[in-house]
């Protein structure tokens, strides 16, 4: 009797098909569908049932002489990725030295599809008590304060505060990164609320604010 190969083990390996097709193409663009099933070690039908479906989904387009190469959608994720990439590059001595200077954990984020916000990067405080890393998690724009300021929403000193928003216990103080008008990430200081004080809130507010303003991207 022959083998019933089970429906995830086979929506993984067309994906994985899929995904090899298309590093094909980004790789060696322009390709035929022939050098392409090849390089994929794919039959020539089933290359050019995937590639139809990324086709159709723009990331893959074909040429008028049959070939294939990257499409719009990958472009654009690749774009994405690098902005992302440099954002925290051009990041990372700013927050260094908000760290330094308050000894807690800072943290870059940038706007998420659904409205939602995406920890891309951190630079972890000095306390012995300091908050866990969240990078690669997202948060709703509607309860914490990277959120306000992605969403453009600033109190009257260019920052915003939030307690007990995406985790209870812990306050956390956020100014928005500027393009123009547009408002491209935020850097945020996430504090145990035992230790903040209108003070202290006061003063990290000012310090993100400043070093917001020093990013020219």
């Amino acid at each position: 009797m022959a083998e019933t190969i089970p429906r995830a083990d086979t929506t993984t390996r067309t994906a994985e098909r899929a995904l090899t097709l298309l590093s094909v193409v980004c790789e060696n663009g322009p390709v035929t569908l022939g050098e392409a099933a090849r390089s994929a070690d794919l039959s020539s039908s089933t290359a050019l049932r995937l590639l139809r479906t990324l086709e159709s989904t723009n990331f893959v387009r074909r040429d008028e002489d049959g070939s294939y190469r990257p499409g719009a959608t990958i472009v654009q994720l690749g774009v994405l990725a690098l902005s992302q990439e440099s954002l925290v590059s051009l990041c990372r001595d700013p927050m260094m030295r908000i760290v330094e200077q308050t000894g807690e954990s800072a943290y870059l984020s940038v706007p998420a599809p659904e409205r939602q916000g995406l920890y891309i990067a951190i630079i972890e405080g000095t306390h012995s008590v300091r908050h866990a890393n969240w990078v690669g998690r997202k948060f709703p724009v509607e309860s914490s304060a990277s959120g306000s300021v992605l969403n453009g929403h600033v109190g009257q000193y260019g920052y915003s505060v939030v307690s007990d928003g995406v985790e209870r216990d812990v306050t956390a103080i956020a100014a928005p990164i500027r393009v123009g008008e547009r408002t491209v990430g935020a850097l945020s200081v996430v504090v145990p609320s035992y230790r903040i004080t209108p003070e202290a809130i006061a003063r990290i507010g000012g310090l993100l604010v400043n070093e917001t303003h020093t990013l020219y991207i």
